[in-house]
């Protein structure tokens, strides 16, 4: 049975679903969440956020923790979910992703634990230290796809960037002109191109839909993930999202980025960590 969305954007159509018996989930990795020829492990997040979200009786995901195994392609997938724990407030469940080569046999790409509630039924009690990012107007930042009104693009997108609406902060650009600043940094207003606002699922794409922050350290080429957990705070407010991502340490060919996204009325409402590897060059 496939599942029916509340919207029909493109981020909700490529995330769609068919149950095909309890727990397992028919689905099709899209190409146009691709980064060079691998899809963006921010859709698979969310892809696999869709099928949990079906599984568990809780509605939003809170804690999504995700191992990438193999490098996705797109084509047909099977998820498949087990659910693990259910109590009032919370349920627990994982899933894994498999494609199939050549020979028939199943590969598995991607397996993730994650924990699901309400955000709606969260208290509104706050107290943080934490502020949104300085980034400078919408307006004034880069696209990182040619635009007809002029404004500068950014060299080197791949099939995702069409469907973002990304405007990257200058401080954290340099890598697109051959001048990267050697700080571990990455800034930008985040949406998606054809207006759908963000929500919790969309929010699982958004921590890791940025370019990586290893281009900014003077490095090139794909940054695959190893681990992403991410940690959804609140449903968002209509509008665009800032992001923040940081990389603090690189040793070893892996990196950590540590990413913040924030949404129209100054609340953090999810955060996330991730281990990739970075190909280091002479």
């Amino acid at each position: 049975m496939a599942l029916a969305t509340h919207r029909t954007s493109e981020f909700d159509r490529d995330t769609a679903v068919t149950r095909r018996a309890p727990g397992v989930y028919d689905a099709h990795l899209s190409a146009g969440w691709t980064i060079i020829q691998a899809v963006n492990g921010g859709y698979l997040l969310a892809l696999m956020g869709r099928a949990l979200g079906d599984a568990l009786p809780h509605p939003d995901p809170m804690s999504v923790t995700a191992h990438y195994l193999t490098a996705s392609v797109p084509g047909p997938a099977v998820i498949r979910t087990e659910v693990v724990r259910t109590g009032r407030t919370m349920s627990t469940g994982t899933a894994t992703l498999v494609q199939f080569a050549e020979d028939g046999s199943e590969v598995e790409r991607l397996r993730v634990l994650a924990a699901y509630g309400d955000l709606g039924a969260l208290p509104d009690d706050v107290r943080t230290t934490a502020k949104p990012p300085a980034i400078p107007p919408y307006e004034h930042c880069l696209c990182t796809d040619s635009a007809p009104d002029g404004r500068p693009a950014i060299p080197g997108s791949t099939a995702i960037a069409e469907r973002l609406a990304l405007r990257l902060d200058p401080a954290t650009a340099g890598w697109a002109v051959g001048a990267p600043s050697g700080k571990g940094e990455m800034r930008a207003w985040f949406g998606l191109a054809d207006g759908r606002e963000p929500d919790p699922l969309s929010l699982l794409l958004t921590v890791d839909a940025l370019p990586p922050t290893a281009f900014e350290m003077g490095l090139s080429g794909w940054v695959p993930t190893v681990e992403l957990t991410a940690h959804i705070r609140r449903r968002p407010a209509p509008g665009p999202l800032r992001v923040a991502i940081t990389t603090r340490n690189l040793a070893g060919g892996f990196l950590e980025e540590d990413a913040e996204v924030w949404d129209s009325e100054d609340r953090l409402v999810a955060q996330s960590r991730q281990l990739a590897r970075a190909v280091l060059q002479d």
